[in-house]
């Protein structure tokens, strides 16, 4: 997949029926950071919040990342992470990049543990570092 070159900052998700992850970063340095997670109802967002975080940060594109089952095939969860992508794309008018997530949820608890994370995740989320940890590892394989 070539990414055109004009695609420079971005804005990543961590789709989930109850919270959708969130961070922004930039193909020139290849660095991610966290924003706060949307909270959605059914995978279903308030479109509005998302707009003022496009608004905020003005994004170029746009990644989402895909829960793919282990062994590489779709799931309930992906097709419904690709529709969001889909969504946006059709809102924003901006693509949009799927970005295979296989245990993005497992590698952000390990890192928020390491970070002194004491496993209250319905307190404190860590949608928001996965979707950063999702980009990052879409900047390292398109890096301008």
């Amino acid at each position: 997949m070539t990414i055109p070159s004009t695609v420079k900052s971005l804005l990543a998700f961590d789709f989930g029926t109850q919270s959708i992850g969130v961070a922004t970063g930039q193909r020139l340095v290849g660095t991610a950071s966290v924003l706060p997670p949307i909270k959605a109802r059914d995978g279903i967002p308030n479109w509005d919040v998302i707009a003022d975080i496009i608004k905020e940060w003005q994004p170029d594109a746009f990644v989402v990342g895909i829960p793919c089952n282990m062994d590489g095939t779709e799931s309930e969860m992906s097709r419904r992470a690709r529709k969001f992508g889909n969504r946006l794309h059709g809102r924003f008018n901006k693509p949009w990049f799927p970005m295979d997530e296989r245990l993005s949820s497992f590698e952000a608890k390990q890192y928020a543990a390491e970070l002194g994370h004491k496993g209250d995740y319905a307190s404190k989320p860590i949608d928001s570092l996965a979707a950063q940890l999702i980009l990052e590892t879409w900047l390292a394989l398109h890096p301008i």
